[in-house]
């Protein structure tokens, strides 16, 4: 395991430059900013991949956190497989649908209704447009290094690869789309309060991620998580919990179950479409009925519950829904964080986890917020994750994302991502 030549990848992302912008379709994926060249990928099984010259990597991605169970298992595939041979979409009502939504209803209560889109952007944008429509109010409330997609009005101090551009923004979005979005310190309680004291009439959503997966892993503190809850119930506005990384992977019920605080609205992705292009939405009844056809709030999509990726994510959830696997899950992680605190221990490296999540920040101070991480050291992180390539790992490539433990990282390629992680530090 590990790389004996990347000549391969290296004259495939030389053609993909010539039709693609940057050679790849989302930007973290050129991995510029660790100063390297993407790998491509040949095919994934459980917590490995091969890329096309024949190297095997140990995958601490996993898609940026979807394969919870590993890649291309098999129950999830086979689901896909059958769902596929009677066709992909229909653009018509199908029972797949249904029973996916319930499954997810279980899993979540707080999502009394929901609708399944395509992407995690889809699902956020059209969560805050519902929670504007049912408040008759505009301003939007979010915090610095939380990403929730890339809508217009969304990427103001966004986390994620958009973490790495000037000003954490976009070029290309008008002033005017973002002049309702107010943007609040991760982990602020005293700037929240001060908001929602002289404003909180006003709002019609907070958004949050309720664990900063985007900025790297930073948790929330009890205090500025349950006070989201209260100021948001006080002045009548949306809380929206983006459990679009955290959904069914911090618990079966997300986030939310594992800190015990409900939200009127949710929304999940990654994870519940067992790795095909899905995601939801949903809150409240009263909420959701403002809805098109039931209510005034447009949004649709052909592909919006295709069956391919309803039965991959009702595969999926038929195999979470046994508590076991988040049990055995956490044991393994609290394992494996345990002994790589004691290697980076007096090393000038940040340890952030919550649950199987988990980020090395290259820093002397803890980080709690976006500023925090900004202080990071790039360079160090960049040559760290080329070390950890030469040995075979494929860890998360951006100091701002996280890393994925699955269940198919048994205790012996966890073992493996140890000695590497040493020898790389």
């Amino acid at each position: 395991m590990g790389i004996n030549n990347r000549e391969l990848s290296k004259a495939a992302f030389e053609r993909a430059c010539k039709v693609i912008p940057g050679g790849v379709n989302s930007p973290v994926r050129a991995l510029k900013s660790v100063g390297t060249t993407p790998l491509f990928v040949k095919d994934a099984k459980g917590a490995y991949f091969n890329d096309i010259d024949g190297n095997k990597f140990i995958d601490f991605c996993m898609s940026w956190g979807v394969f919870i169970l590993g890649h291309n298992n098999s129950e999830v595939s086979n689901a896909a497989i059958k769902a596929v041979l009677n066709g992909s979409s229909y653009g018509i009502p199908c029972e797949a649908e249904t029973l996916l939504a319930e499954k997810v209803r279980e899993a979540f209560p707080s999502m009394e209704r929901l609708r399944f889109v395509n992407s995690g952007t889809e699902a956020t944008m059209s969560a805050i447009r519902v929670a504007r429509g049912y408040t008759g109010r505009d301003i939007l409330v979010k915090f610095e290094g939380n990403y929730h997609g890339h809508a217009d009005h969304l990427l103001v101090s966004a986390g994620s690869g958009v973490a790495n551009i000037s000003n954490a923004s976009s070029a290309g979005v008008p002033s005017d789309f973002v002049k309702h979005t107010a943007v609040l310190p991760y982990n602020d309680t005293e700037a929240l309060k001060k908001y929602f004291d002289e404003n909180g009439d006003k709002v019609a959503a907070l958004i949050i991620e309720p664990v900063a997966c985007n900025m790297g892993v930073v948790p929330p503190s009890e205090e500025f998580l349950k006070l989201t809850r209260e100021v948001t119930q006080k002045h009548g506005a949306i809380l929206i919990f983006d459990e679009v990384i955290t959904g069914f992977r911090l618990a079966y019920g997300g986030a939310q179950q594992r800190f015990d605080i409900k939200p009127d609205m949710t929304t999940v992705g990654k994870i519940v479409g067992g790795g095909y292009p899905a995601a939801a939405f949903g809150g409240r009844a009263d909420i959701m009925k403002c809805l098109a056809p039931e209510g005034p709030v447009y949004q649709a999509g052909t592909l919006s519950g295709n069956p391919v990726a309803m039965a991959a994510g009702l595969a999926t959830l038929n195999i979470l829904s046994n508590k076991k696997v988040y049990e055995n899950l956490e044991k393994r992680s609290d394992n494996f964080i345990e002994r790589l605190s004691k290697i980076i221990a007096g090393k000038g490296i940040q340890l952030n986890r919550c649950g199987t999540m988990f980020t090395l920040f290259f820093n002397e101070n803890p980080v709690r917020n976006f500023q925090d991480t900004k202080r990071s050291n790039q360079e160090k992180f960049a040559k760290y994750f080329r070390n950890m390539l030469s040995r075979g790992i494929y860890v998360s490539p951006s100091q701002f994302e996280g890393n994925f433990i699955s269940v198919c990282h048994t205790d012996d390629v966890l073992e493996k991502v140890l000695k590497a992680i040493e020898e790389s530090i």
